[in-house]
């Protein structure tokens, strides 16, 4: 196995905590989700460091719990718009493998429900929200779309994908760099 780092990265509600802890049991690698790291290290929701401090300082924790693990042998879920920020797309890149969890829209919005702490998903009804997933999805897709592998999660079971992944990043490795 290669001395790689391997991203996971898509949509809030994509699958990447749960599908990855599964891909990291496939790998016999650690997971980690930098999302509950920043959480850890603040000693607060993410909730409450945009509430409090904002999107950029929360950013900047983001940062620093991504490159505490770049480089290492680990599965990593990265929070949804950290593969969107300045460098990001390359410095991933540069330290393994990039996996795209895609969904659509009307599966994100399925999956998250109400669900509290999603600061950039705001409140409201239904539409609302809809429509500022597929403004967010508008926007990170570029980035996202720069992933070595894109896996579809809308309809298939955590245990399908983290399947597909292992199997494709498994690929990948055998076959050496290209």
């Amino acid at each position: 196995m290669k001395k790689q780092t391997v991203w996971l990265v898509g949509m809030m509600g994509a699958g990447k905590s749960t599908v990855g802890r599964i891909v990291a049991r496939h790998l016999d690698r650690p997971f980690v989700d930098t999302d509950a790291e920043v959480e850890r290290a603040a000693g607060r929701s993410i909730a409450e460091i945009f509430a409090g401090e904002g999107e950029p300082a929360f950013r900047g924790r983001e940062r620093q719990a991504v490159e505490a693990v770049c480089g290492r042998e680990a599965v990593v879920a990265l929070g949804g718009g950290a593969m969107a920020q300045p460098g990001a797309r390359e410095r991933l890149a540069g330290s393994g493998i990039v996996v795209y969890l895609r969904s659509r829209p009307e599966t994100l919005l399925a999956r998250l429900g109400q669900s509290a702490g999603r600061p950039l998903l705001g409140e409201g009804g239904a539409g609302e929200r809809l429509e500022r997933l597929r403004d967010l999805l508008g926007d990170r897709e570029p980035a996202y779309q720069t992933a070595s592998l894109t896996v579809d999660t809308d309809d298939a079971r955590p245990e399908e994908v983290a399947e597909t992944v292992a199997r494709r990043i498994r690929e990948q490795w055998e076959a050496g760099p290209r």
